[in-house]
């Protein structure tokens, strides 16, 4: 049977998982390490990305490959193909000011709501685009191609340094600020207003189209962006809801319409089926609860066994987990804060527990402003690194209100990407029905005044001129 191969380039690493075509089956996969920081030389990247391939035992016996990436991050290319300057990730919160700026040149949060469902915060590339434009302007006048991570890496696989050769899909291209998944085109409008100017843009592929060909032969697979190819690795259809815990949070459906939140806080994507992805982000997740285990001076298995020995809702004590600032809601410089300590909390295991609930807290908040925009909600599947822990396993369901479903651990957004390689090369109209693991519910009682005890805290969070 052939193989393909899935890359997850995501803020931390990247990983390479080869699987049977047909079956889904895992063959071999491998992993690399990228380098910290919210800016990031491209070329790290694509190094990480050649050790993972050759640790997964590399890709001359793959038919197909597909790349999934960190959404957002800004990749901008001079006319001879080379990197302008080290690429934006979407942690980098320094275009705050430009986001609140170009909100307010358009018209406001609803007018960027109505022209490509998503109101732009730092996050956003558009906003990385003014800020350079702003304060880097000959870096900004030497760009002659804009780009997302994956665009970037499924260019240097198919080794044609051509910009023309630059593709992208309409998941990951929904998260730039300047396309509609609407109507399914750029808004050029929109970038001029960002920089000024419109460098070329990769062209926009559909959820199986090819993307050319490896050196090797191998099939290249249009790519998508991280949550896109989560979505397609787990599996969700409509009326699934997925909880995203790695570096960052989110929370997202997959929806038969486009969505558009005047409010800012449901980003209207595209999805990597030719559907659609309402998502919420959080900037604090899985490093909330490693801060919290690191202060502690415990390892992830003694912090969770921390939590659960404490009771549900800490005896009042609070965090607000607000370590980076926060994109949703949007306050991209305030800080964290612990609320309610009393000498009956202070200790390590309500401490704990703590912080499992108020990032929790933050995503349940997510799930309220999906179904506050429609979204039907029959499953909520826990996935990412940190949906590993049993302590966020147990408490899940204490916070958002519903059971929770946990697949079998895996790398989702490189399977999903993957997946999206054996569609290319299958070539049918939908993605192959691939054997998915079994699932295991989780139940537990809502806390009493948790929720209400959290929002008062987060009421008191500012956010902090730097």
């Amino acid at each position: 049977m052939p193989l393909v191969a899935g890359v997850d380039s995501s803020t931390q690493s990247c990983k390479v998982v080869v699987r049977d075509a047909e079956s889904g089956a895992l063959v071999r996969s491998g992993t690399a390490s990228h380098p910290d920081g919210t800016e990031v030389d491209p070329a790290a990247w694509w190094t990480a990305l050649r050790q993972a391939i050759e640790r997964a035992g590399g890709v001359d016996d793959v038919a197909a490959v597909s790349v999934a990436g960190q959404q957002h991050g800004m990749v901008c290319l001079a006319e001879d193909g080379s990197v302008v300057r080290p690429a934006l990730l979407w942690n980098d919160t320094r275009s705050a000011p430009a986001a609140e700026a170009l909100v307010a040149e358009l018209g406001g949060p609803a007018a960027w709501a109505d022209a490509i469902g998503v109101v732009p915060v730092a996050s956003v590339t558009v906003t990385k685009l003014r800020w350079l434009a702003e304060h880097e302007p000959d870096a900004a006048a030497r760009t002659a191609a804009v780009c997302l991570p994956h665009d970037y890496l499924t260019w240097r696989l198919r080794g044609d340094p051509d910009l023309a050769t630059l593709v992208t899909d309409r998941g990951d291209a929904s998260g730039t600020g300047y396309y509609a998944p609407a109507t399914g085109t750029y808004r050029p409008d929109l970038l001029e207003l960002a920089m000024g100017r419109v460098p070329e843009l990769p062209t926009v592929l559909g959820p199986s189209d090819t993307a050319g060909r490896l050196p090797s032969g191998a099939i290249l697979g249009a790519g998508t962006g991280d949550n896109m190819a989560a979505a397609l690795g787990v599996g969700a259809e409509p009326g699934d809801v997925v909880v995203s815990i790695g570096t960052s949070g989110t929370v997202f459906a997959v929806a038969d319409k486009p969505s558009a939140d005047p409010a800012g806080l449901v980003a209207g994507f595209a999805d990597a089926t030719g559907r659609f992805l309402p998502l919420v982000c959080t900037l604090n997740a899985a490093r909330v609860l490693d801060a919290t285990a690191r202060m502690m001076s415990v390892d992830h298995d003694t912090f969770a066994d921390l939590a659960l020995a404490a009771p549900p809702g800490a005896d009042g004590l609070v965090l607000v987990p607000y370590l980076e600032g926060e994109r949703t809601p949007n306050l991209p410089t305030a800080t964290g804060a612990l609320h309610g300590l009393r000498l009956a909390n202070a200790t390590p295991a309500h401490q704990a527990r703590a912080a499992v609930e108020g990032m929790l807290c933050g995503l349940a908040d997510a799930l309220d402003a999906l179904v506050a925009q429609g979204v039907r909600v029959e499953r909520v599947l826990l996935v990412g690194g940190a949906a590993r822990s049993v302590a966020v396993q147990q408490v899940a369901p204490t916070v958002l209100g519903r059971p929770v479903l946990v697949p079998e651990p895996g790398e989702y957004v490189a399977d999903g990407a993957a997946r999206q390689a054996a569609w290319a090369l299958i070539g049918t109209d939908h993605p192959p029905a691939w054997r998915l693991g079994g699932l295991e519910r989780v139940d537990g009682e809502p806390t009493p005044g948790l929720r209400e005890r959290y929002a008062e805290a987060r009421g008191r969070v500012l956010d902090r001129p730097a």
